[in-house]
């Protein structure tokens, strides 16, 4: 009889059996086993009328696993269940417990925050039971985004032709849809700056007397510069030593930011590579998890940590670089059940590890230790100088710093921007005359605000209190995929179903899809964890306002007319028009169903790469539900096909085709991946 653990990922499971005995058999539900079926009213899977009950049923493809784990458990004397440590881990674990029948002396539920030998036998040797208000606070959300997606979904669809709303989705949506109207509206204004040119440095005008001033027409700036000479009085200079602090740790948000503006990460693509580095990377002789849980929105660290992290600093730098833990105002929706993303040990420096990573890997892990190791540095110290400049009343200012003391910019200064500003030392002109060299103006206008990027978006839904860490990627994803935005040099622009969309949700709903009804929402889904609040009754006080606005939007809404395409149908005269059909679009008459022309369009062939087995060529090809794969042109005499693009070359492991997949090239064979 053996022990059973049972964790999601299979990569997890590999990293935490080499630290248990043989006495344990780890093994994995490869994520969610259950999700809500789609029966019952609108296809809800959920009784409305009697309590918001879920009915559930097994992911396709989850029967069998299910099967085995309950085989496997009852040849086991316990099972430990022992998925993320976050309210999805916990509801994983409980659809665990409730499909493979077990009872509660079956079963104890272990959480760890990093996968390491010694974070995983503690873990076993402080068991607990399933936290039933963490669940239903993931119940609820999962029921809630049911709810509100099908919904509006079907709405959308019949309504606009859109493909998809949804209660965070729209609401992120609407902020990149209100963006683009700003910057449509924004009218620009000109205004000059005027500045002072000396030897070796510079000044510019910023008050008249006591007054700030802002020079906006060409006749002020013309009058400014008719009232200024050369002779400047030095009038006085302030030096004031400042600390400049680092960054706490990472959380799931910061990091996602940070590895787009400096690595130029992707959130997708960060996360896939901290889930990597978060399950187990073989070092050496040994497999071990490199970074802590990377979905959290705590900064905290724990005393351990801090210990052997001061103790790290104080021998590779010296006792003066020791600093202290960074805190930060707790906000409202933060959840503080983990640490923030640091490495599980300190002395796996990047350079250490290095071998045994790949580029990307390497350079996300390295983000996060140097993240985390200066948070706990000395502040760096700055001498700050300003000097204020008076020509016939006319202010101007220059401002420098020099950095005193590097403090934690000796381990953070390629991810900040740290560089010596020196001006001159004028203390010997103080309240005298400097001549300068000239005096120039220059026209500027001013801008709107910028549109989001992915950083600037995934920071906008955190403080704003919308969504929560690990689903910031797939609200974005699911936007590109509706195509609701499209991405342009890194910024996101609203397509014209994506302005539709908004603009008929606002018209409806706007009492629930907006920024402050998704926030609060959030926090009532913190109350219902904290167990403050019943779930169910928060879904009953949801549901009955929510589903009267359906009714209404459903009988009121306009609905979209099909796009004309400015072409005349070749056998009645009428429009033609774009519909939507099983298959994708089409483009039909519009005077149907009496005229039922339907124009044939030229099938445009994507060639890829040459066959690897009869020499045709692979081409893009498309099943009969649309989904797109790459066959060879000789089908069906050769049925060579991909489901990932492939790229023309063969792998040198086994002479096989190699594939774009996702962030990576594989084999379409065997293991070897680049």
């Amino acid at each position: 009889m053996k022990k059973l653990v049972i964790v999601e990922s299979p990569s997890k499971s590999k990293t935490i059996e080499k630290y248990l005995g043989s006495e344990y058999k780890v093994v994995s539900s490869k994520g969610h086993i259950r999700d809500l079926s789609t029966t019952g009213k609108y296809g809800f899977g959920v009784d409305v009328d009697d309590g918001f009950k879920p009915h559930y049923e097994p992911i396709k493809g989850k029967k069998s696993t299910i099967t085995d784990l309950k085989k496997l458990a009852k040849n086991s004397d316990r099972v430990y269940l022992a998925s993320d440590p976050d309210r999805e881990g916990e509801a994983i674990a409980w659809h665990l417990k409730d499909a493979m029948g077990l009872k509660d002396s079956d079963y104890d539920r272990i959480v760890f925050n990093e996968i390491t030998k010694g974070r995983i036998l503690d873990a076993l040797s402080h068991p607990r039971k399933i936290d039933d208000n963490l669940v239903k606070s993931q119940e609820t959300r999962r029921i809630l985004d049911r709810i509100i997606g099908f919904r509006l979904s079907k709405l959308m669809q019949s309504k606009t032709g859109g493909k998809s709303a949804g209660r965070v989705q729209s609401v992120a949506l609407k902020l990149i849809v209100d963006r683009e109207r700003e910057i449509e509206s924004f009218i620009p204004e000109n205004y000059y700056t005027i500045t002072a040119y000396f030897d070796d440095f510079d000044s510019e005008l910023f008050r008249y007397k006591d007054q700030d001033i802002e020079v906006k027409t060409e006749e002020e700036k013309d009058n400014i510069l008719s009232a200024l000479d050369k002779n400047f009085v030095v009038e006085s200079i302030e030096k004031k030593d400042k600390n400049k602090k680092a960054r706490p740790p990472f959380t799931t948000s910061t990091l996602q930011q940070a590895a787009s503006n400096k690595l130029g990460f992707t959130g997708k693509k960060t996360m896939s590579i901290a889930q990597k580095l978060y399950e187990g990377i073989d070092i050496g002789t040994e497999r071990q998890g490199l970074i802590t849980y990377m979905r959290t929105d705590s900064i905290r660290l724990s005393d351990e940590f801090i210990k052997s992290t001061y103790a790290f600093i104080n021998n590779n730098y010296g006792k003066e670089y020791v600093g202290y833990v960074k805190t930060s105002k707790k906000t409202e929706n933060v959840q503080d059940a983990h640490e923030g993303i640091r490495p599980t040990d300190i002395n796996n420096t990047p350079e250490k590890v290095k071998e045994y990573l790949s580029n990307d890997e390497y350079k996300l892990y390295k983000m996060i230790y140097v993240r985390a190791l200066a948070s706990l540095m000395k502040d760096a110290k700055t001498l700050a100088t300003t000097i204020i400049l008076d020509n016939n009343d006319y202010k101007f200012k220059s401002t420098g710093s020099v950095i005193t003391f590097d403090g934690y910019l000796k381990i953070y200064k390629d991810y900040e921007s740290s560089e010596d500003k020196i001006l001159p030392d004028l203390e010997s002109k103080l309240n005298k005359e400097i001549e300068s060299n000239d005096i120039e103006a220059e026209l500027h206008q001013t801008k709107p605000k910028a549109r989001y990027t992915e950083a600037k978006l995934i920071k906008e839904l955190e403080e704003l209190g919308i969504g929560r860490p690990s689903t910031y990627v797939s609200i974005i994803d699911t936007l590109k995929a509706r195509d609701y935005i499209r991405l342009e040099d890194k910024k996101f622009y609203p397509t014209e179903m994506g302005v539709i969309t908004t603009d008929k949700l606002q018209e409806f709903f706007s009492n629930i899809i907006n920024v402050e009804y998704t926030s609060n929402m959030e926090s009532d889904l913190d109350k219902i964890a904290d167990g403050e609040k019943i779930w169910n009754k928060v879904l009953e006080e949801f549901y009955t306002p929510f589903e009267d606005l359906v009714k209404v939007a459903f009988k009121d809404m306009e609905k979209k007319g099909p796009e004309e395409t400015g072409e005349s149908c070749p056998e009645c005269g009428n429009q033609l028009v774009v519909r939507k059909g099983k298959f994708g679009e089409f483009v039909a008459c519009s005077n149907y169903p009496e005229c039922k022309y339907i124009k044939k369009e030229e099938k445009k062939i994507v060639e890829i790469c040459k066959c690897p087995n009869c020499g045709g060529t692979i081409i893009e090809r498309k099943t009969r539900k649309g989904k797109i794969f790459y066959g060879c042109n000789n089908f069906p005499k050769c049925k060579t096909a991909y489901w990932d693009k492939p790229i023309g070359e063969k792998c040198p492991k086994c002479n096989n085709m190699l594939l774009e997949k996702k962030d990576k090239i594989v084999c379409s064979s065997c293991d070897f991946e680049k």
